[in-house]
């Protein structure tokens, strides 16, 4: 097991979150990861980590895999001037992640507290997300609602947008 994924199962240990750990090669888009998503029953989901224009903000955007993303559109919902992707050093400093394994369950890192949750309102129709945990050659399922908990319990801003 890869040593940032331990952190996750820790914290979803405590909180008696059930999961499911599926193994698959690495991937580092949608595109690849759903050749080995199909016989895993759940939602799957993209996730973006992007900044503000000044980058003095931070947003961890959750939508369905294949849902179209148009930040403009998002930019507006969320009342910035401009949203931008993160730099993969802003990523690693926020959510102690690397490109290709982006996953709310960064938010578990000490620097995350400060980072927004922007989720697609359509997920909460949801009854299993999938995720990766924290690295590309693993996904893990648990249900909407326990996911739901997890994020309380980083008590990170969540706010859900139609996308």
């Amino acid at each position: 097991m890869h040593p940032n994924e331990e952190p996750v199962y820790r914290v979803l240990d405590e909180l008696h979150i059930p999961y499911t750990r599926y193994e698959h090669p690495p991937v580092f888009t949608v595109e690849e990861a759903q050749q080995h998503w199909a016989s895993i029953p759940a939602t799957h989901c993209k996730n973006l980590f992007l900044r503000n224009k000044k980058g003095v903000t931070h947003y961890l955007l959750i939508a369905e895999s294949t849902q179209p993303v148009d930040i403009a559109s998002v930019t507006a919902s969320l009342n910035e001037d401009r949203l931008s992707f993160a730099s993969p050093e802003r990523l690693a400093t926020y959510l102690g992640l690397t490109p290709g394994s982006v996953s709310p369950f960064g938010l578990i890192h000490p620097a995350a507290n400060d980072v927004r949750v922007v989720i697609d309102a359509t997920l909460r129709q949801s009854g299993a997300v999938a995720f990766h945990p924290n690295i590309n050659t693993a996904t893990i399922v648990l249900s909407w609602a326990d996911f739901d908990r997890f994020l309380q319990h980083r008590g990170n801003v969540v706010r859900f947008v139609q996308l």
